[in-house]
């Protein structure tokens, strides 16, 4: 239920005694010094201070979880963590889950400090990061642009010493620490006018007012000890603002437990470096944390709250460097199969090939080993054939899908990638990767743009080193295919209509190396290939590769050439969709 929680200055000795702590779920602090003033602004104009969430925590369960205390004096650079609670006072504690920014900003407005770099220091000298506490101007005019009506800063001592003409600073701290009749009395000491003296008496008479007797704090106490029922509150009530996912808190949990590591660096660094990789991607911390579950053979892979405890916790902070490892060479072999973040239409697909690596215990020689060709072939027909499944193989379920294929990977692994087990336990769970004659029909024309078109084609055209940034490439270029273009080349108004947008699907694309695709541009095929082909029967054999059976050069004669070309790709898609489990039931 809803209670009062009494005044700020009340608030902030509960900060200083800990009564008030800090659960590992919660974030760093992320305001800025313009933040902080801005919300005291707001407390002195009286504007709604907002409800905490605080949760109370029996003794019994004190254990289970860390805790940190609130940042007072933040740093950019050397403090802007909060620091860990070794020894969380041994009674029940109140752990805010909902507040935390506001109530740092107050910690370090009345009772702390904040550092940060000034531009044009280096970022090693202390001298780049001078000590700034807040200071409230007693003869604050309003500003009509911001919106606020007293003036508060961050101010170095020897600036608030130096105040130019209408202000007179005062440290904010002092409110705390000062009888309230001699900080009235200072103000008779200062060089102003009588009409100065009683807007600075006026202004601190409210800004001690605003912190000793102003009852603004409400709160909501939550005493169901279930923290996933506390974190489906939490996410409730944090839809303003930078909104936190279930995850966000889940990776804080998950961080927080680690005792050699610094998990949050390393989770991120990882999920830069796999980002770098080829043409780059862009997987997620979230991936990453459910590689976590999944390599560490932690439950299910799902993002529960038991799946976070100190000792599942503990498990993947040891297994971390061979985790690491194994996602690193996964998007490594992922690169060299040409994939990227244009083309790589589901980034969970990742996680069985990872978990694979991991199992065999495989490194980089991986990559280039002829031993391994065979192995590499297989992964990388599996993941196509499962990227061009329309319906999505890896979207709903996909934690019950995880599971189970890390279960047979896990019994089969020793023998080779297993494409066969792995395809009959996704059959069962409705995500067979057989292809009716319907989808095999819309394959075969696949739009230029759609995300399964690369994969398609790396697919039936296997002999491509796709490492070297290959691209989907028109055989007849798009520019032919304008309404004024085709005019110019006879094409009549029947037949324009009859072309549609088939110059835009599959049977007019191909794998093209991206400077070779630079240099073609415009050109006419038949043009193209013979200055790339010269010797005609070379060309011709290049081109049957390709299945273009005939490069017509009246751009009339297109839609044969793409009906013709059509059908060759089909029995080429038919064959390359058989799976390796279909052969082995054949044989």
């Amino acid at each position: 239920m809803y209670k009062p929680g009494g005044t700020i200055k009340a608030l902030l000795e509960k900060i200083a005694t800990q009564d008030y702590i800090l659960p590992a779920i919660q974030r760093e602090f992320v305001w800025w010094p313009e933040q902080i003033c801005e919300l005291f602004d707001s407390l002195m104009q009286g504007y709604p201070f907002g409800t905490f969430l605080f949760w109370k925590i029996t003794q019994e369960r004190r254990n289970e979880y860390k805790f940190y205390d609130f940042v007072r004096d933040y740093h950019e650079r050397d403090r802007y963590h909060c620091e860990l609670l070794k020894n969380p006072p041994n009674r029940e504690l109140t752990a805010v889950l909902d507040g935390q920014q506001r109530m740092t900003a107050l910690n370090i407005g009345l009772r702390g400090s904040y550092a940060w770099k000034m531009p044009g220091k280096r970022w090693a000298t202390d001298a780049a990061f001078p000590i700034r506490r807040l200071y409230l101007n007693l003869l604050s005019e309003p500003n009509l642009e911001s919106g606020c009506k007293f003036h508060f800063e961050f101010l170095t001592d020897y600036q608030a010493a130096t105040p130019e003409k209408g202000e007179v600073w005062f440290r904010c701290g002092r409110v705390l620490t000062e009888d309230y009749d001699a900080l009235v009395d200072s103000i008779d000491d200062l060089d102003l006018d009588k009409e100065g003296v009683k807007t600075a008496r006026a202004t601190l008479r409210l800004f001690h007012r605003t912190i000793h007797d102003k009852d603004v704090i409400t709160y909501y106490e939550e005493e169901n000890q279930s923290l996933e029922h506390v974190l489906n509150i939490f996410i409730r009530m944090n839809s303003g603002g930078t909104p936190l996912s279930y995850s966000d808190l889940l990776l804080s949990i998950a961080v927080a437990q680690w005792e050699e590591v610094d998990a949050r660096e390393a989770i991120h660094t990882l999920v830069d470096d796999m980002n770098n990789e080829g043409d780059g991607f862009k997987f997620t911390k979230d991936l990453v944390l459910k590689a976590g579950l999944m390599l560490s053979d932690i439950g299910s892979v799902g993002f529960k709250v038991e799946n976070f405890n100190k000792a599942n916790m503990a498990v993947l902070e040891t297994n971390w460097p061979k985790i690491r490892d194994a996602m690193m060479l996964a998007v490594q072999l992922l690169a060299s199969f040409g994939f990227n973040n244009q083309n790589l239409r589901a980034e969970s697909s990742i996680l069985p090939i990872a978990y694979y690596l991991y199992a065999r215990k495989l490194d980089g020689s991986y990559l280039n080993r002829a031993e391994f060709a065979g192995d590499r072939e297989n992964i990388r027909s599996w993941l196509i054939r499962s990227l061009l499944k329309a319906s999505g193989i890896w979207g709903s379920g996909l934690d019950t899908l995880l599971t189970a294929l890390r279960e047979k990977i896990s019994a089969h692994a020793q023998q080779g990638f297993p494409v066969a087990q792995l395809e009959a336990v996704m059959a069962l769970r409705g995500k067979s990767l057989a292809f009716t004659d319907v989808e095999i029909d819309e394959l075969s024309e696949l739009p230029y743009g759609d995300g399964r078109t690369f994969a398609l084609l790396s697919l039936i055209f296997p002999g491509f080193d796709l490492s070297r940034h290959f691209h989907v490439d028109h055989i007849y270029p798009q520019g032919r295919f304008t309404d004024a273009q085709l005019r110019k080349a006879g094409v009549n108004e029947q037949l324009r209509e009859s072309f549609g947008d088939k110059h835009n699907r599959l049977p007019n694309l191909q794998l093209l190396e991206g400077t070779i695709n630079n240099q073609k541009r415009q050109k006419m095929p038949h043009e193209w290939y013979a200055l790339q082909k010269p010797d005609a029967r070379a060309r011709k054999e290049y081109l049957a590769g390709l299945e273009i059976a005939e490069l017509v050069e009246d751009i009339k004669q297109f839609p044969t050439f793409y009906e013709c070309r059509k059908q060759a790709l089909r029995v080429r898609i038919v064959n390359a969709l058989v799976s390796p489990q279909s052969q082995a039931l054949a044989s």
